[in-house]
Formats: structure tokens, sequence, C-alpha cells
């Protein structure tokens, strides 16, 4: 997740500097930047404008991250692509810009559309679009101000983003009570030192993950969030044991335990006014019941010479974190989309993806009771890690929901079909980002009929 923020972050470097003055739409390439009530903005005018929008919410950045302009896309050069197919961009970078921001992030967005249609016209269709909590963003823009968006292209979105803390915690809970039990400077929540607290947890992560034992309790942790064990946009999957688990343990470092640990958790709860995130009535043995990461967990025990029993025991006993009723009402209110699909909704999620692609299924089935089933499209990429898509599908995506909202009438999302029109870009717009070894590679396009596991965990 972290390269990812980066590469985003790479990208917004070569904004314009801020001008603040608002400008009129003239002939050729326009950028125009600014603020708007405390939030930097960019807007990008392509030469000749198609008439639609693509209103683009960037990603939860944890605290730390370097100032910059706000920026578009999932990828580096996302922006040229869409820029030269005749699209406008338009990206708030969001009051307070790093941390838990949505509830701003909704009204920053709403704040640009509004500067883009006073001084450069109405859009003849407006995409709400993000990848990551980008994408959550999306779908809370839509239903919010359904006059405002004619549909939604949400890439790898942990749409529960409520239920995603607590899986995150879940996970937290369980390598603490099986690694570390009595480590008193290791807080998952209300943190005296958030810092030392994620530190001491990837450390343990570090240390524990070269003994069998210290692996097998890595995998149960795992299991509880349903996170599979593989890292690799461009690698194959592992098959062996330990492989799959030293690519949990290299998942967890890189969020798990750091972007949704002590300190994240902090900010968290600064923003919602108290702690939101909780596991109280959680049966541990009946979670990993219900993981599809069983399977890897019995080997992993096998092998370790452990008592899987005991160790589910050990998580029943332990003491759990309450949250604060007004802070889980506040994510709830603020967070988490209610599925009502005032406009057409496509999703775009990799098969595997430390923000499950779970969350895609739990979404699904919100709209079957608050929306309509007929507005939305899922679609998926059989590949691993955090939003690894090409250009594209990306853009393969897009053109299906603009389809829909043009026409009425979904295209044809049989995989075979989008992958030969994704092939048809060519090996520039065909480049996927992998995680592990911080590259780009031209891949094939990857979709693929998928149906995910449930949500181990749902916000409701």
């Amino acid at each position: 997740m972290k390269r990812v923020i980066a590469a985003v972050a790479v990208a917004a470097l070569g904004a314009s500097a801020l001008t603040g003055t608002p400008a009129e739409a003239g002939p050729g390439r326009q950028t125009y930047t600014g603020v708007i009530d405390g939030a930097e903005y960019k807007i990008e005018m392509p030469e000749r404008w198609n008439g639609t929008l693509l209103l683009y919410s960037h990603p939860y950045y944890p605290a730390g991250m370097p100032d910059f302009p706000p920026g578009y896309g999932n990828r580096m050069d996302s922006e040229a692509y869409f820029l030269e197919q005749g699209y406008a961009l338009a990206a708030s970078d969001f009051k307070g810009r790093t941390g838990f921001v949505m509830k701003a992030a909704v009204t920053d967005q709403i704040g640009v559309l509004d500067w883009f249609e006073r001084h450069l016209g109405k859009p003849r269709r407006t995409v709400a679009t993000g990848s990551s909590g980008g994408g959550a963003i999306s779908l809370l823009l839509a239903e919010k101000f359904p006059g405002r968006v004619d549909g939604v292209l949400s890439m790898c979105a942990p749409a529960d983003v409520h239920g995603q803390w607590n899986l995150s915690l879940d996970i937290n809970f369980a390598l603490k009570t099986l690694l570390a039990p009595q480590a008193d400077d290791l807080e998952l929540v209300n943190a005296k030192d958030p810092e030392g607290s994620d530190q001491r947890m990837r450390e343990l992560l570090t240390e524990k993950v070269e003994s069998r034992q210290g692996r097998a309790r890595i995998a149960l942790a795992s299991a509880f969030g349903n996170v599979t064990g593989w890292n690799s946009a461009h690698d194959p999957r592992p098959t062996s044991v330990e492989d799959q688990i030293r690519a949990l343990q290299q998942i967890h470092l890189g969020a798990t335990a750091s972007v949704f640990g002590a300190v994240g958790q902090a900010d968290l709860a600064a923003h919602a006014g108290g702690n939101p995130s909780h596991n109280v009535g959680v049966d541990y043995a009946r979670q990993l019941a219900k993981s599809d990461q069983l399977d890897l967990v019995r080997k992993a025990y096998r092998e370790a010479g452990l008592d899987l029993g005991k160790d589910l025991a050990r998580l029943a006993k332990a003491p759990r974190i309450s949250p604060d009723p007004a802070a889980r009402q506040w994510m709830l209110q603020y967070a988490v989309p209610k599925g009502s699909t005032p406009s057409p909704v496509v999703t775009l999620h990799n098969t595997v993806d430390l923000a499950v692609a779970d969350h895609q299924r739990w979404y699904a089935g919100q709209v079957r009771r608050h929306g309509d089933p007929a507005k939305l499209r899922q679609l998926y990429a059989g590949r691993a890690t955090h939003c690894a898509f090409t250009i594209s599908e990306e853009a393969v995506a897009l053109q299906t929901l603009l389809t829909r909202i043009d026409t009425g009438k979904w295209p044809s999302t049989a995989p075979a079909r989008l992958n030969a029109n994704a092939a048809a870009f060519g090996d520039e717009w065909n480049k996927v980002y992998d995680f592990a070894t911080n590259s780009d590679a031209v891949r094939r396009p990857a979709f693929t009929q998928y149906r995910p596991s449930s949500l181990l965990r749902p916000s409701r």
C-alpha cells in the first residue's frame, strides 16, 4: 500500500504551482490549481474536451506523507492517458490531506465540482472515481450528492471501511495475543505511544516469521481477515506453506501492522471523536471456520507441531476491545456507503488484495437491500496486490460505465471480451506495477470471472 501511495505522490509532483486564481477555459491544454475552503485542488483540461469529467478521489494517505499538489490517477501515467483521450480531470487534496479525512473529502470534492461548473462549464457526464480509500469516497459522493454524479468507477476499494479497520484490528489482536501476550509496550488502540507500538509489532513479525511456530500464528492471525499469502503482481502465487506465510508477513509489515496499526487507529479515533474499532463478541474460532485461509492455517499448525485448538482458546479468553458508541456511529454515517446506487456503479478489484475482494461481495449485498442491482457491474482482475491494474483495464472499466450512462444498458462484461478490448491498447498501456519488486512490467489483461468470499466482519 505504501508504494501505491508513493507512486501517486510522485505523479502529483509534476503539478503546476498554486495560483489560487480562477481562470476561464481556453484553447489547448490548461491546468488550474488553487485552494477551496482550505483544501488544495488541481484541474486538468485536455486540448479537446470530450465533455466527461473524471472527479478523482485520492487514496488514504498515512500521516507523514510529503506535501504535494493533488493529482489524478491510480498509476503515474494515468493522467497522461486520460488527458490524451479528451477527459477533463479534477481532484481535491482534502482538508487535512493525510489520515482519515473521508468526511472532509466528500465536501471538498463537491467544492471542486462546483468550481469546475462555474468557471469551465457543466460536464456532459461527471464520473466519480478513485482507488483504494478513494474508491470508497467515490461511492459516498454519488450517494450523498445523487444529482451531481452520473456514474462511479470504484477501484480496489475497501467499500466497508469500518469493517476493514475492524478486520485489521482482528489481525493485530491475534498477533499480539499469540506472539507477545505480555508486551505492555504494544497497544492496539488508544496507545500512549502509537509509533512505539507499531515498531514493536514490526519487530515481532520480523522475528517470529523465522520459526515454524511463529509462521503458524501469523497464518492464523491473517485468516481472521481472509488475507491471502500472495504479494506479487508479477510472480505466480507461492505454493509452499512457508512462502505463503512470508508473503503474509510482508503484507502486514507494509499495511496491517503499520498503516492500520496503532498510529492509524489513533488518527482514526481523532477524526471520529473516539475509538470506533472493536472486537467485542467476536468468536475467532467461528471466524476461522468461515475463512478461505483455513486450509493454510491447518497445514502450518501441523508443520509447527502446535495445537490449533489451544491457540483459539487463548484468543477466546483474551480481553476484548470496546468501541466508543458515538465514534462507531460516526463511522457508519460518514464512511460506509449504503449501496443506494442513485447512478450506475462499476467496481474493479484484484482477486487477491490486502483490501480483500470480499468487500465487493459485501457491497453487492448492500445494493440488493438498498439500491438497484441492475445499476451495478463488478469486474475482477486475476492478479495479486493492492490496486494492480493496467491503464487499459481501467479504461475498459470506464468505457463499460460510460456505455451504461449513455445508453441505459450494460455492454458485455464477459472476461474474454474485456481482455480483447484491453489487449488492443498495446504494450504501452498494459503495464502492471509490482509492490514486491517496486517495478513495472508489461502483463496481459487479466479480467476474470470471480466470486469473492463473504466479508468476515461487516459493519452492517
